[in-house]
């Protein structure tokens, strides 16, 4: 993804925050995406750590070895910039990229706060909005964009296989 021109990500990071919408979002739910996500890392050998909230509330965590504390700092930061924009980090990142500009640089808000780095998505409900979101951290924020996506995506067809 790095490779691709900036609108062309843009539009490829928009349109998969019109796809990958929820039709409901439990507490089960989120023990469901998170351990989705942890076994997909563990399989492939990523040291990433794992966290899902639902506005306040975080309902899932796990951070798999290789791992630190820095790296939970990352999940909280991402997941503030999901809560206040309501859009994935990453897509709010190359946002600012495709002004000229950072996020660091221009959005006004304190970057040990706020990260617009790729590996938070927005946990959209039909006719709902932003309820909460789920984050990785322990990648390059491509990698960690992609995994949330691909876990989304399979998370969803499963879903959809169970109504």
């Amino acid at each position: 993804m790095s490779d691709t021109p900036v609108e062309t990500l843009l539009a490829e990071l928009e349109e998969q925050e019109r796809r990958l919408v929820l039709s409901r979002f439990t507490h089960d739910d989120a023990w469901r995406l998170g351990f989705l996500l942890v076994d997909t890392a563990r399989g492939r050998g990523l040291p990433v750590a794992v966290a899902i909230r639902r506005g306040a509330q975080l309902l899932f965590h796990h951070a798999l070895e290789g791992t630190s504390a820095e790296n939970d700092a990352w999940l909280e930061r991402k997941h503030r910039v999901v809560e206040r924009y309501a859009a994935s980090s990453y897509l709010v990142g190359r946002r600012f990229v495709a002004r000229g500009t950072t996020f660091e640089e221009s959005s006004r808000l304190d970057p040990g706060a706020y990260a617009a780095h790729g590996g938070a998505f927005p946990l959209r409900i039909h006719r709902v909005g932003v309820v909460g979101s789920v984050a990785v951290s322990g990648l390059r924020q491509a990698d960690d964009h992609a995994l949330v996506v691909e876990a989304l995506e399979q998370f969803l067809g499963e879903d959809l296989e169970q109504d």
